[in-house]
């Protein structure tokens, strides 16, 4: 690859996206930059000092345009909650509808982009734009709150398969065995489940499945099953497996189930302390010989009615 290559994309794109032609009034009346100051504002008041190190912007162009900001209504600015010194800025109500007015246009001209994209094209575009972005570095490290809990979308279900079928192959040797498992539990899911008392989520980040657990409803009146948690290695951290367990909680508690129960193995130590942050306690063990590996099962049991609320951070945690 050379700096012509880079540069002639770099054309390319703007091209595509319009960055540059300003007759289709997707920014009017502001300018690329300012857009883009008003779209951080939109998300959160941040500092001034904030602002420029995040956009890389040079302190008196920063100063110039807040300063219009200001002018125009857009923005008010008041002492910062953490560094006297500084200045916390944030837009007004006249800001927030700017901002709102050019998410909007933005939004539509995306997705004109995209409707020009066949559909079976668009899993390799997306990947192409996330491989960019992890090579050059993209942004600073995911944060939890960029993390978002889903609905399966079409594919999910196989994913979820596919996943638990290489990680637990990858972490622990487990053979073809753990797959059929798997499979059987998504396919039963899939072709017959109750939406008002059984639910699947996806954790996404980066527009990408990174985690997933399902609950359903167990053979035991009034009780509820967690099953195949899992979050995948590069996302681990971020208290994803944490959030999935509460979200089952949550659910079942909603639904009127009186417990929520599962099935575990004693390898899967993360997944374990987890449970037991949420309230869970072992009520039973058996060695077994499973998925090509001695494994000692686990059962585990929540009394919903005994917690309230009890809550929770971490990794993946078997079949259930």
């Amino acid at each position: 690859m050379t700096v012509q290559d880079v540069r002639s994309f770099n054309r390319f794109y703007t091209n595509v996206i319009g960055a540059l032609d300003y007759g289709r009034h997707l920014y009017a009346p502001y300018t690329l930059t300012e857009s883009r100051v008003l779209y951080e504002l939109s998300h959160a008041p941040a500092d001034a000092a904030d602002l420029r190190a995040r956009l890389h912007l040079d302190a008196g162009y920063l100063t110039r345009i807040l300063n219009g900001f200001e002018e125009n209504g857009l923005t008010e600015r008041s002492p910062s909650d953490t560094d006297g010194r500084r200045r916390r800025v944030a837009l007004t109500g006249r800001g927030r509808e700017a901002a709102a007015l050019l998410d909007a246009r933005a939004r539509e001209s995306v997705g004109a982009l995209l409707d020009t994209v066949r559909a079976e094209d668009r899993p390799r575009l997306a990947e192409a734009m996330r491989t960019v972005r992890r090579i050059l570095g993209d942004g600073p490290a995911p944060r939890p709150e960029d993390v978002v809990l889903r609905e399966p979308a079409p594919g999910d279900l196989g994913w979820i398969v596919q996943r638990n079928a290489a990680l637990y192959a990858a972490e622990y040797g487990w053979n073809a065995e753990y797959e059929a498992l798997v499979a059987r539990i998504v396919a039963d899911y899939a072709e017959d489940h109750d939406p008002r008392r059984e639910r699947t989520w996806i954790a996404e980040l980066d527009g990408r499945p990174v985690g997933c657990v399902m609950c359903v409803a167990d053979g035991t009146p009034g009780a509820a099953r967690l099953r195949l948690l899992l979050v995948e290695p590069h996302a681990r951290g971020l208290r994803i497996g944490d959030r999935l367990v509460g979200a089952v909680v949550d659910f079942a508690r909603e639904a009127g189930y009186r417990e929520v129960v599962l099935w575990t193995n004693d390898v899967l130590g993360a997944a374990r302390r987890l449970y037991l942050r949420h309230g869970f306690a072992l009520v039973a063990e058996k060695p077994h010989r499973s998925f090509g590996a001695d494994l000692t099962g686990q059962d585990w049991r929540l009394d919903l009615h005994a917690t309230p609320g009890g809550r929770r951070g971490v990794a993946g945690g078997g079949a259930g």
